[in-house]
Formats: structure tokens, C-alpha cells, sequence
């Protein structure tokens, strides 16, 4: 009977660790009714192609939302915490600080927690500095590293969850808060995927954020504990060959962020991903062990089908300014008709001139850039003008405030007409001696007969007129005078 009993409690224990081992490993799939994805058509993403219950992907520069699925679901975040962490570390120390790791900020704490949590291994009274810890919490995951930045930072990890909270809130991530700088499980830690994004965003705006999230591998040094040691990033979709065989999780695109997993949040990863000028963000939560690359891999490919890469120049080549000129030859093929061409005014202004930007924003740029740009015309339409020429400037202001400005050039010569009399333009200009054209008789008596003949011409009509007059009072008895 004994025995027996032995027996029943083995299997209780075995089914209850089975359990628990498939509970740690949560393995979603796609919906059966979605459609087969297309590789060759990623701008064909449909929500029920991920494996991922929330999602979204932004883009960096802007915060433009490209795709989600469930962005506002409230999910847990596991590791993508130390996004946070790690940032707050940036802000609130100099990487050439030393740290002494306490008890809490140990392996030896983070595995008395749990058994499973990811470490970079550091021992209770271990002293290195700061831009160590960094490096390894973002790479390797390591909850350590996590504790040990926060009491670093504000005396105890209380404190500094607290800092992390009032972050969350100054960045409006209102469907966040945080119990934890590691990110293991508490049921009020909690998020979102578009907090998530604005996070990221937030931290990709800082150059050594960038910098960690970038690497994949970093040596840490010596300390008075242990020998130098390399950390290797565990993200799949990072690395060219994860092993010698597999790398079809890879894309060349990324460049970082950081991932989690737990029982309850699934794996997830927040990634950014940089392709001809355009930057995007994604977050996937809760998705499966290799469907969280595949995902990620999904969105950053719609996501750029979604760009294009297009010049102010090319914008405004779809529908150029158009002026007439005056005192053109009567032969002009176009009338007197001259289109401009619009040119950056110097290599700067070129680059500022290039974007990369949705197909929609294109449309609405290429439809209302006459109301878009500032035009200011430095000569006057009078020919002759000689192909190349500048005839004006034009100015675009960008998105951030920039102004980019463009030479408008005449794209032909246009002759002016033989014997054609100088415009009143030319004639001020001469007469105030700025033109440099000499005042000489071959110049002026053309122009004084020009502007005599209608004076001539009224002065003999009125005179033909008073001599008809007089003749008809006269015939009529009334005397002259």
C-alpha cells in the first residue's frame, strides 16, 4: 500500500513538472484561417500572419504607427524592462564609474530567485564600472547587472523602480507600470507594445543607447573578482550564422534592441531596424520561441515596403514652375515660355533634400508642394536669359524645422528681340547707374524718341482739333477770339 502510495505521488510530481515545463516554453501559433504569407509581398502583412498576440511597428524618426495588431493590450514585458534600465543607467552615471555589486545586485540573488534567470555572472563585493554593466545587462540580459545598475544609480532598486515609473509617465506610457529593473515575473508589471514603442523610440535617440544596442559582442574587463570575459548577444535575428547551419532568422537590417521571455509573457522582443535612411521600431509580445524572429522579420519588411526614397527635386520635377519672359524673339519656340529647374544650393542642402518617407506622404508632397515651399524671385523676366541661369530661390522647411533651399534655374536661353526698346525696369536701373550699361547718345536718343512720339502725336491731334473748331464757330457767325 505504501508503495503504491509512493507511486501515485511520483507520477503527481512528474505531471505537476510537466506541467510547469510546458508552462515555461508557451508555444503560439497562427491562426489555421490566415492566409500562407508571402515572402516576395511583404507589403501583404495581415495581422493573423503572426504568431505574436500584440504588436506594432513605428517608425523612429516620427512615431508614425505602420502596423499593429493589439497594440493597447496590457501584456508582460519580461526583460524588455531593462530597455528602461539600461537607459536610466545612461542618464544617471558616467561610464567610468566603479560599482561595487552588493548581495542583491549578485548571480547568487538572481538565482535564488529564479533558478532559470538569465546572469552575467557578477559575485557580491566584484567591482567594475558602469559602462560594463550597461553593455552586459542590454547584450546578455543579466539581472544582475539590472539590480546592480539600479542601486548604483539611486542607493536601492525601490528608489529606482520609482525613477522608472516617473520616466514612463514623463514619456505618456500610461498603460506601464514597473515593480522590478529586470523585469522577472510580478502580476503589476505590466505594459503595453505601443508603450513599448515609445520607450525604444525614446532610447534610440540617445547615441550610447545605440551604441549597446548595436553590439553583439563585448568583452568585459578584469576585475578583482574574475578574468575578463565576452558576452555574445542571444538574438537570433542579429546574427548572420546563430549556428554553423540555421540562419534563417537573421536580418542584415537590425540594429538591436533587446528581447524577454517568461512563462507568462511569451517572448518578446522589441527590435529597430535601419534600411535606406528610413528607421523603423517594432515590438512583438507573446509570441512563440523562433515565430518572435520570424515575426519581427514580418513587420520590418512591411514596414519598409511601405517607404521611398525621393528627392524635394524629384517632388518638384513632377510640377515645375513655369514663367514668361517679355521682349523674347518672335521666333521663341515656346512663346517666351520658361520652365525652372530646381537645385539644391550646396552639398548640405542636397542631403537635407533627400527623404525617405511613406507612399502616402509622398502623394500628399508631390500635390501640395507650391504650398508647401516659399519662392523669392531675384531678377526680372525680361529677356535675354541664358540657360543656368538663377532666376529666384525656393525654400522647403522639413518636418524637424530645417529650411533646405533651392536655386531656381532657367532650363534654356531664351534671345531677346533685335531693335526691342529697353523695359522700364532697364531704364530706372540706367538712370540710377546700376546696371553698368553706359549712358551714351547711341543709348539714350532712341529711348527719348520713343518716349516722345506719343507726346508728339497728342499735341498734333489737339491742334487739329482747336483748328476744326474755330472753322465751325466761324461758319456758324460766331465771332473768334
Amino acid at each position: 500500500m505504501l508503495t503504491f502510495r509512493r507511486l501515485i505521488c511520483l507520477l503527481l510530481t512528474l505531471g505537476l513538472l510537466t506541467i510547469s515545463a510546458v508552462a515555461e516554453m508557451p508555444n503560439p501559433t497562427l491562426d489555421p484561417n490566415a492566409n500562407p504569407y508571402d515572402e516576395t509581398h511583404p507589403e501583404l502583412l495581415e495581422a493573423d500572419q503572426l504568431y505574436c498576440t500584440s504588436a506594432i511597428l513605428i517608425e523612429q524618426s516620427t512615431g508614425e504607427v505602420i502596423f499593429e495588431k493589439n497594440a493597447d493590450l496590457t501584456m508582460y514585458p519580461a526583460s524588455t524592462t531593462k530597455i528602461m534600465t539600461v537607459l536610466l543607467g545612461i542618464l544617471n552615471s558616467n561610464p567610468d564609474d566603479k560599482v561595487t555589486v552588493s548581495y542583491n545586485g549578485s548571480a547568487a540573488a538572481m538565482r535564488a530567485i529564479d533558478s532559470e534567470a538569465t546572469v552575467i555572472s557578477l559575485q557580491e563585493g566584484e567591482e567594475l564600472t558602469m559602462q560594463d554593466l550597461l553593455f552586459g545587462t542590454l547584450i546578455r540580459s543579466g539581472n544582475d547587472g539590472a539590480v546592480a545598475i539600479a542601486e548604483a544609480v539611486a542607493g536601492n532598486e525601490s528608489t529606482f523602480v520609482a525613477l522608472m515609473n516617473q520616466t514612463a509617465h514623463d514619456l505618456g506610457m500610461n498603460s506601464t507600470h514597473f515593480m522590478n529593473p529586470h523585469g522577472l515575473h510580478d502580476d503589476n508589471h505590466y505594459t503595453t507594445a505601443r508603450d513599448l514603442a515609445t520607450l525604444a523610440r525614446y532610447a534610440m535617440q540617445n547615441d550610447t543607447f545605440r551604441t549597446i544596442a548595436k553590439t553583439t559582442e563585448y568583452k568585459m574587463a578584469a576585475t578583482n573578482k574574475q578574468r575578463s570575459r565576452t558576452l555574445t548577444t542571444r538574438h537570433r535575428i542579429m546574427l548572420p550564422q546563430y549556428n554553423k547551419t540555421d540562419n534563417r532568422y537573421y536580418y542584415a537590417p537590425m540594429t538591436g534592441i533587446k528581447s524577454g521571455s517568461t512563462s507568462l509573457a511569451g517572448y518578446c522582443y522589441v527590435g529597430s531596424a535601419s534600411l535606406n535612411g528610413v528607421d523603423l521600431i517594432s515590438v512583438v509580445m507573446y509570441s512563440s520561441q523562433y515565430g518572435v524572429w520570424t515575426d519581427t522579420k514580418k513587420l520590418m519588411a512591411y514596414g519598409f515596403s511601405q517607404y521611398q526614397h525621393v528627392t524635394i527635386s524629384e517632388l518638384y520635377n513632377l510640377n515645375p514652375i513655369s514663367i514668361y519672359t517679355s521682349a523674347y524673339e518672335i521666333d521663341d519656340p515656346n512663346q517666351g515660355q520658361l520652365t525652372l529647374l530646381c537645385q539644391p544650393q550646396d552639398a548640405t542642402q542636397a542631403a537635407l533634400a533627400e527623404l525617405s518617407t511613406t507612399k502616402k506622404r509622398i502623394d500628399y508632397l508631390s500635390e501640395n508642394l507650391r504650398d508647401l515651399v516659399t519662392v523669392s524671385y531675384t531678377r526680372d523676366f525680361a529677356a535675354p536669359v541664358s540657360a543656368g541661369e538663377i532666376m529666384g530661390t525656393m525654400t522647403y522647411v522639413s518636418d524637424d524645422g530645417t529650411p533646405i533651399t533651392f536655386n531656381l534655374v532657367a532650363s534654356r536661353s531664351v534671345a531677346r528681340r533685335s531693335n526691342m526698346p529697353l523695359t522700364y525696369e532697364e531704364i530706372v536701373a540706367m538712370t540710377q547707374g546700376q546696371t553698368g550699361i553706359p549712358i551714351v547718345p547711341e543709348t539714350v536718343i532712341p529711348v527719348v524718341v520713343i518716349l516722345l512720339i506719343p507726346t508728339i502725336a497728342l499735341f498734333i491731334i489737339f491742334r487739329v482739333h482747336r483748328r476744326r473748331k474755330r472753322r465751325e464757330d466761324f461758319s456758324d457767325g460766331i465771332p473768334r477770339s
